[in-house]
C-alpha cells in the first residue's frame, strides 16, 4: 500500500477536469462581451481601466501649466480676421504662455494618442469620441479631455482676453490650494422650478476654464459624459453616432448644466459635505470663493455683460474675458423649444415680466379661437421677419467692416516695403512711323545728355530741333529705306480700321 502522498499526482487532473467547465464558461462570457458590437460592450471591457483611473486620479503638479488652448474647425493660419483678433488677445496679454489650437484635422490623433494604449488607456473615451457626429458634443468633450491631460486655460474661439491669465487667481489665494478656476454664468435661482428655465437657472461658465492636469473634477465630468452617451444611445436604440439631441439635452449632457453638476459633486467630495446648495454659496457673490479645491469667481469675471444675473459690464475691473457669442451657432442643429405663437422663453433673457407673460400666453393659447390664433401667428411672423432683417444687416455690416480692416492692414503692410513699389508712368502709344524711326535711331542716355558720336542722318530720320518732314505721297518712292515699306495712311476710314492696320 503506497503512501498518501503518492496518490496526489493522480488526483490533480481530476480536480482540474471538474473545474474546466467553469473556466470555459467564464472565458466564453468574457469573449462574448468583448466582441459584441454594442455600446454596452465597453462597460465590461474597461471596468478595470476606469477603476485604475479613478484610484490614480489627482493633480500631478502644484502649479497651473502656462498653456492656453482653443479648438476650432481650421488651423490658426487660416482664421478669419475676426477670429485672429480674438486669438491675438490671448498671446499678446500672455507672452510667456504656450498657445495651441486643436482643429477638426488633428483632434482625433490627439485623443487617440493621449487616451489610447500609449496614454491612459481609456478605449471607451476613444471609441465614443470617434463615433460622435454631434459637433457640439465633441467640442464640449474635447475641452474636458485637453484640460484633464494637459491642464492650463481653455477658451472658446469667440472669447477675448481682457486681462492676463496671471490675474485669474486673486493674490490673497494660495495657488497651491487651487486646482480649478471657474466663474458663475447664470445666477437666477428664482426660476429653479420653471419647466424650461429651471435646469439652467444656476450654472457655472464653461467657455473659459483653468485647471491643473489630472484634475479629478475634470475626470468626473468626462466619465459622466461617457455614461450619459451610453444611456442616450440605449434609450434611443441607436448607435451613438445616430443619437438625436435637442438644446436642453446638450446642456444637461455636456454643457453648463452637466459641468455644474459634476463640479458641485467634486466640491462635496473635497469638503466632505453631504450637500452643497447654490444658495447661499454662489448666489449674489461679491468676491471669489474657494470651495474645496475649486475657486469660483464672480459672474463678471468670465460672463460679464449678459444683461441678467447682475453680471455688470466689461468695464468692471473684475472682468477677465469677453464672450462675443459669434461661434454659438450650434442651437440651429439642436433647437430649443419654440412656441408657434410666442417663440422661445429664453428670448426674455430672464426678465421676470417677460417670462411671466410668456408663461401666461402659452397657457391660454390652446383656448383661443382660430381667428385669434391667426392674429397671434401673424404677429409672430412679423417679429421674426424684423429680427431676421436686423441680423442680416448686422452680418453684412460686420463682413464689410472686416473686409475694410483687412484691406487697410494690407495697404499699411505694403507701405512698409523697402523700397516702396511705384507704378511707372504709362507711355503714350507710338505711331507706326515713330516705331520705324526708333528702330534706326540711337537710344538716348538716361541723363538726356547729348550723344558723343551720333550716327549720320538717314533719309526719313530727324535730329533734335528739326521739323519732321512732310509725309510723302504714296507714289513717291524716293527716300524710302529699302528694307522697310513706308506706311500708307488712307484718306478715309474708321478708327477700328486704323487699329487693324
Amino acid at each position: 500500500m503506497g503512501s498518501p502522498t503518492s496518490r496526489f499526482p493522480a488526483q490533480l487532473p481530476k480536480q482540474i477536469q471538474r473545474a474546466l467547465p467553469i473556466y470555459i464558461f467564464f472565458i466564453l462570457i468574457v469573449v462574448f462581451f468583448w466582441t459584441a458590437e454594442s455600446v454596452s460592450s465597453f462597460k465590461l471591457a474597461v471596468v478595470w481601466d476606469r477603476v485604475r483611473a479613478y484610484n490614480s486620479a489627482g493633480v500631478i503638479t502644484t502649479t497651473f501649466p502656462k498653456k492656453i488652448w482653443q479648438t476650432w474647425k481650421i488651423d490658426p493660419l487660416e482664421f478669419e480676421e475676426r477670429d485672429h483678433a480674438r486669438a491675438r488677445t490671448w498671446t499678446e496679454k500672455n507672452p510667456g504662455y504656450r498657445y495651441e489650437v486643436l482643429t477638426d484635422g488633428n483632434d482625433l490623433h490627439y485623443v487617440e494618442t493621449n487616451f489610447g494604449p500609449a496614454g491612459i488607456n481609456r478605449p471607451d473615451i476613444v471609441y465614443f469620441y470617434k463615433s460622435l457626429t454631434a459637433k457640439i458634443i465633441k467640442a464640449d468633450l474635447l475641452r474636458y479631455l485637453i484640460l484633464y491631460w494637459e491642464g492650463g486655460v481653455y477658451a472658446d474661439i469667440d472669447v477675448e482676453a481682457l486681462q492676463p491669465v496671471d490675474n485669474f487667481i486673486p493674490p490673497h489665494f494660495d495657488k497651491a490650494d487651487v486646482d480649478l478656476v471657474i466663474s458663475v454664468e447664470i445666477d437666477e435661482p428664482n426660476w429653479a422650478n420653471h419647466s424650461i428655465l429651471g435646469p439652467k437657472s444656476q450654472s457655472f461658465c464653461q467657455w473659459t476654464i483653468m485647471s491643473k492636469p489630472r484634475n479629478p473634477a475634470i475626470l468626473r465630468i468626462i466619465n459622466n459624459v461617457i455614461n450619459w452617451l451610453t444611456d442616450v444611445a440605449r434609450k434611443q436604440d441607436v448607435h451613438v453616432s445616430e443619437i438625436k439631441l435637442n438644446f436642453d439635452d446638450v446642456l444637461s449632457g455636456t454643457g453648463p448644466s452637466a459641468f455644474t453638476i459634476a463640479i458641485m459633486d467634486q466640491m462635496k467630495a473635497d469638503t466632505g459635505r453631504k450637500t452643497i446648495e447654490w444658495m447661499p454659496n454662489f448666489h449674489n457673490m461679491s468676491e471669489p470663493k474657494l470651495m474645496g479645491r475649486t475657486l469660483v469667481l464672480t459672474v463678471d469675471a468670465f460672463a460679464a455683460g449678459q444683461g441678467h444675473s447682475d453680471s455688470g459690464n466689461h468695464d468692471s475691473p473684475r472682468a477677465l474675458v469677453k464672450h462675443h457669442y459669434h461661434a454659438s451657432k450650434w442651437p440651429d442643429k439642436h433647437p430649443r423649444f419654440s412656441h408657434p405663437g410666442y417663440g422661445m422663453v429664453e428670448e426674455c433673457n430672464w426678465k421676470p415680466d417677460c417670462v411671466r407673460a410668456w408663461d401666461n400666453n402659452t397657457a391660454l393659447y390652446p383656448f383661443l379661437s382660430d381667428e385669434e390664433k391667426a392674429v397671434v401667428l401673424e404677429a409672430k411672423k412679423k417679429v421674426d421677419e424684423e429680427r431676421f432683417n436686423k441680423e442680416e444687416e448686422e452680418r453684412i455690416t460686420r463682413e464689410r467692416e472686416d473686409a475694410e480692416k483687412k484691406d487697410k492692414e494690407q495697404r499699411e503692410m505694403c507701405a512698409k516695403l523697402d523700397p516702396p513699389f511705384v507704378q511707372p508712368p504709362l507711355e503714350e502709344p507710338k505711331s507706326d512711323e515713330e516705331k520705324h524711326d526708333g528702330e534706326n535711331s540711337v537710344q538716348k542716355p538716361a541723363e538726356d545728355k547729348p550723344v558723343d558720336k551720333p550716327e549720320e542722318k538717314k533719309d526719313g530720320e530727324k535730329k533734335d530741333g528739326e521739323k519732321k518732314p512732310e509725309e510723302k505721297k504714296p507714289d513717291d518712292k524716293k527716300g524710302v529705306d529699302p528694307p522697310h515699306i513706308a506706311p500708307i495712311t488712307p484718306a478715309k476710314g474708321t478708327k477700328d480700321e486704323a487699329k487693324a492696320r
